[in-house]
């Protein structure tokens, strides 16, 4: 009996071990996410009333470019690093080198392709700024596998460090460079400035130095978790750029400025916090794969966190988006305000048990992404260019907002056989996040409506405060009780 009472206390000491250390972590990530992305929007603000659509549609391009190509950066070998429980330090090393190596051939590969990518877009332009963005392939792929390392040891808070020196210097250079007057280029110089800068700072903070060696023992094995790894990132990458791809090519590079500049806002405040839960939630799922108690008890308070975030900003963006574009990007800008409004329904259909693909990497089942990222794009190709043909860059807004909820039932539908979970037990994750959602729209259709010929700050402070009050009230009010116990179990050690 005292065994067992012994193994109970051990276990539940590793639970509240676990999730003081992912607590922790989402913590630091969202810390480094939300300055990072302040900065990107300061800096978007700013560049929007010095550069031209034409500036941001140069590097939209390129940027399309540099993403399909990083899909092989690694061949999926970090997060097969991040799995892994055991020989770490042979597999880094491997990883490392193997990575150098893809690093430079991009780079290399990136030169080479840059006029055809001209070609497509019909934009000589595009060249040089493709050839100067491909250095960065050969940059990150030095840091690559210390982010990795502190990823997979939950160790945030010194990845803060680095994440934090990219997106200052990226920022401070982008800036500078427009006010001297070089257009596209400060785009361009301030990505690359910035990463070397993360880099450089990865090196200084991360304990284990690696070792140019290939241990082709750990190779296959490697390999064999990383190639489905990396299929499912050649049909996600895809699935992520072709709407870009079909505006860019159809519309011309204005009209893909707008499309991408309505994207940017979802991407920041939403979708990208999804992907800072990812970078703790996988290897904490992955540190309990042998578990399915724990895993499921993980996932579905993953879901429950991720609503109470994702629920109140798609809305907000939707609702409010008028004042949001005219503040953030000015007046030059107002065809992305629709877009917009129908980029935060996708957004927020997108955060819908968005961790389902980490179950499956975490549980050794990559290869179920490759599978449900295919079935996605047969689904996502006709229905962006059917929405292209018939109302124009919105229409593909309106198809990516299809595909994403075909997605997403499929691929949770999928999910509930593995951590054995029921369409119940889902539902009632969502139900505080919908009880504040029902308080908080109808005050800011309210305050919307009375502050309607306010200045656009004014009109956006009073949203934002008046929403924002009235979510958090109701959520404290119902979810206290489970906050306040997360939050002990994150900050206070027993």
């Amino acid at each position: 009996m005292t065994s067992l009472n012994n193994n109970t206390e051990k276990s539940e000491g590793q639970d509240e071990g676990l999730v003081r250390k992912a607590g922790r972590g989402i913590i630091w990530n969202f810390l480094t996410f939300a300055l990072g992305k302040v900065s990107v929007l300061v800096t978007t603000a700013i560049l929007a009333r010095l550069l031209t659509k034409n500036d941001f549609g140069l590097v939209s391009v390129a940027v399309i470019a540099v993403n399909y190509l990083s899909v092989i950066k690694d061949l999926g070998l970090s997060v097969a690093l991040i799995q892994r429980r055991d020989d770490i330090v042979r597999a880094s090393n491997t990883v490392f080198t193997i990575n150098l190596f893809l690093g430079f051939f991009l780079t290399g590969i990136s030169f080479f392709v840059a006029p055809w990518i001209s070609a497509y877009f019909n934009e000589p332009e595009v060249t040089p700024v493709l050839r100067w963005l491909g250095l960065s392939f050969a940059i990150n792929a030095f840091g690559a596998i210390q982010s990795a390392w502190l990823m997979r040891e939950m160790d945030y808070r010194r990845k803060f460090i680095p994440d934090m020196g990219n997106s200052i210097v990226k920022t401070v250079v982008s800036i500078a460079l427009a006010l001297s007057g070089v257009g596209v280029w400060a785009l361009v110089f301030g990505q690359l400035l910035g990463s070397l800068a993360s880099v450089i700072l990865y090196w200084v903070i991360t304990p284990w130095k690696p070792r140019l060696f290939i241990h082709t023992d750990l190779v296959k094995e490697l390999l064999r978790f990383g190639s489905a790894v990396t299929i499912g990132d050649i049909l996600g990458v895809i699935v992520d750029n072709i709407d870009y791809i079909i505006v860019g090519k159809v519309f011309g590079i204005e009209q893909l400025s707008n499309y991408q500049l309505a994207y940017r806002l979802p991407e920041v405040l939403l979708v990208g916090n999804l992907w800072v839960m990812a970078g703790v939630t996988y290897p904490a799922f992955s540190s309990i794969q042998h578990d399915m108690d724990d895993l499921r008890r993980a996932f579905l308070m993953s879901i429950r966190l991720i609503q109470m975030l994702a629920l109140p900003i798609a809305l907000g963006l939707f609702l409010a988006a008028d004042p949001i574009v005219r503040v953030v990007f000015g007046l030059n800008w107002l065809d992305v305000i629709p877009i917009l409004r129908v980029l935060s329904i996708y957004a927020l259909i997108y955060s819908f048990s968005y961790h389902v693909g980490d179950i499956y990497k975490a549980i050794g089942k990559p290869y179920l992404l490759v599978r449900l990222a295919i079935a996605h794009l047969i689904v996502l190709a006709p229905s962006m260019l059917i929405g292209a043909y018939y109302f124009g860059p919105i229409g593909v807004a309106y198809g990516h907002v299809f595909s994403i909820l075909f997605k997403r039932m499929v691929g949770l539908a999928v999910a509930m056989r593995f951590v054995k979970v029921t369409p119940i037990e889902i539902f009632n994750q969502y139900r505080p996040s919908l009880t504040g959602a029902l308080v908080m729209v109808p005050i800011v259709l309210l305050t919307s409506f009375f502050a309607r010929n306010l200045e656009s700050y004014l009109q956006l402070m009073l949203i934002v405060l008046a929403g924002g009050v009235a979510y958090l009230a109701v959520l404290w009010k119902i979810e206290r009780e489970d906050l306040t116990r997360i939050l002990r179990k994150i900050f206070i050690r027993n």
